[in-house]
C-alpha cells in the first residue's frame, strides 16, 4: 500500500467515524426537505475506465437527473431547499468518503465524469483515467462554481463539453504527472478553505 493510499484509508474512515453525527443531521434534513431517498447513488467512470456508483447525499428532487446530467445555475429548480446549502458548502460530496474507503476513489484525483462525456475523451484525455478518482482536485476548486458559469451560456452543454471539461481535464494532469504527499494536502487544505467559505 503506497502512502497516499494509507492517507486515504486512514482520513475517510476518521471523517465517516467524526462526521457521523453531521451525516445523521444532514440525513433527517434532507428527508424532511423533500420525498425520496436520504442518498443518490449514480454511475461514474472510475480508474481504468471502469463504471462504479459514487454516493452523495440527494440534493434535487427524485427523477431530477432524467431531465439532464448538469446543473445550471444556483437556482436550478431540480435542487431542494436543503439542496442547495449541500451544494454550497460541498456537503453532499462527504458519502464518497465510503467510495475512497473501499478504494474506488481518493482524496485526491480527477472528479469521476459521467460515461456520456468520458466517450467524448481524446486518446490523450483517456490517460486521465490511469488513476483512482477523487473527492477533489485542481480542477475541483477552479470549478466550484460551474453552474454559475454554465447558467451564463447560451447552450450550456455544448460550453461545458468544448470549453470546461478540457480545461478540467488539463487540472487533472497537473495534479496526476505530479503525484505528492505535498500536493495531496495542498489540495485536501485549499478544498476545506474554500468550502468552508462557501465560494
Amino acid at each position: 500500500m503506497n502512502t497516499i493510499r494509507c492517507f486515504d484509508v486512514l482520513f475517510s474512515f476518521l471523517g465517516l467515524v467524526l462526521l457521523s453525527p453531521v451525516f445523521f443531521v444532514i440525513a433527517i434534513a434532507v428527508k424532511l426537505g423533500s420525498k425520496g431517498p436520504v442518498f443518490y447513488r449514480q454511475t461514474r467512470v472510475g480508474k481504468n475506465g471502469k463504471d462504479f456508483k459514487v454516493w452523495k447525499f440527494r440534493s434535487m428532487f427524485t427523477d431530477a437527473d432524467k431531465k439532464g446530467l448538469l446543473t445550471v445555475g444556483g437556482k436550478d429548480n431540480r435542487i431542494t431547499a436543503i439542496g442547495f446549502y449541500l451544494r454550497k458548502f460541498k456537503l453532499d460530496e462527504l458519502p464518497q468518503l465510503a467510495n475512497v474507503l473501499t478504494g474506488q476513489m481518493s482524496m485526491v484525483g480527477p472528479r469521476p465524469e459521467v460515461r456520456k462525456y468520458v466517450d467524448l475523451y481524446t486518446i490523450y484525455q483517456m490517460q486521465a483515467l490511469k488513476v483512482a478518482p477523487g473527492i477533489t482536485d485542481y480542477a475541483s476548486i477552479k470549478y466550484r462554481n460551474e453552474n454559475e458559469l454554465l447558467a451564463l451560456a447560451a447552450e450550456p452543454e455544448e460550453y461545458y463539453i468544448n470549453e470546461i471539461l478540457p480545461q478540467k481535464i488539463e487540472l487533472n494532469f497537473k495534479y496526476i504527472n505530479n503525484r505528492t504527499v505535498k500536493q495531496y494536502f495542498k489540495i485536501i487544505t485549499t478544498t476545506v478553505a474554500t468550502s468552508l467559505r462557501g465560494k
